[in-house]
């Protein structure tokens, strides 16, 4: 499937309790974290921004096609993903979140073409190995337009966890390429997840 025909939505509700600021408030270098990640990922498809009541509209949110809100606070990382499905007509959805900066549009390439491949599952996510135990990344993730119904479910049933969709037989995880290294995961959860990540990408600015 060409990327054009392949939504890109990144979540950016989260209150960002343990950073002590918003994650959309985000600045990299002195530039808006969601204007960062779009520049990395030069994405050629639509690209939705989803965020929550009381926190829309953060720095960059009008170099997206689209801004998304979901329908109440507190319902995590699967309600935005609902958001996004519910919005979505028809085929494929990509999802990134606004603190990981570090993913390329290569990896969600990877990520698409793996559902793409498989026409008999909803959604596709990543495992990889850390500090010698498996571990299932729940973003970046591909999905169906179809799977909002499970989705749905899950959340009425306060299963809120992204990661425990592979629960369900409709939903794969594979193992993330070899050449993927750690640095493709960095989450900024606190300061200093921010400043290591400044630091790794001094001269990128």
């Amino acid at each position: 499937m060409p990327l054009e025909q392949i939504t890109l939505a990144v979540l950016a509700g989260g209150e960002g309790m343990r950073m002590g600021q918003l994650k959309g408030m985000l600045r990299i270098w002195g530039v808006p974290i969601l204007q960062y990640v779009l520049d990395r990922l030069d994405w050629p498809g639509a690209k939705w921004l989803v965020t929550a009541p009381g926190r829309e509209g953060p720095p960059g949110f009008e170099r997206f096609d689209r801004e998304l809100v979901d329908a109440e606070v507190g319902l995590g990382p699967l309600g935005g993903v609902l958001t996004a499905l519910n919005a979505l007509d028809r085929g494929m959805l990509l999802v990134t979140t606004v603190d990981m900066p570090a993913v390329e549009r290569a990896q969600l390439q990877w990520i698409a073409g793996q559902l793409a491949e498989r026409p008999e599952h909803l959604g596709v996510m990543c495992r990889r190995i850390v500090a010698g135990r498996e571990q299932i990344e729940p973003f970046p993730l591909a999905l169906r337009a179809e799977a909002r119904s499970m989705l749905r479910q899950r959340l009425q049933a306060g299963r809120r966890a992204v990661h425990q969709l592979v629960d369900d037989s409709a939903f794969v995880v594979l193992d993330a390429p070899p050449d993927w290294d750690d640095f493709a995961w960095a989450n900024l959860n606190r300061p200093r997840d921010l400043e290591e990540f400044e630091r790794k990408t001094k001269g990128q600015a």
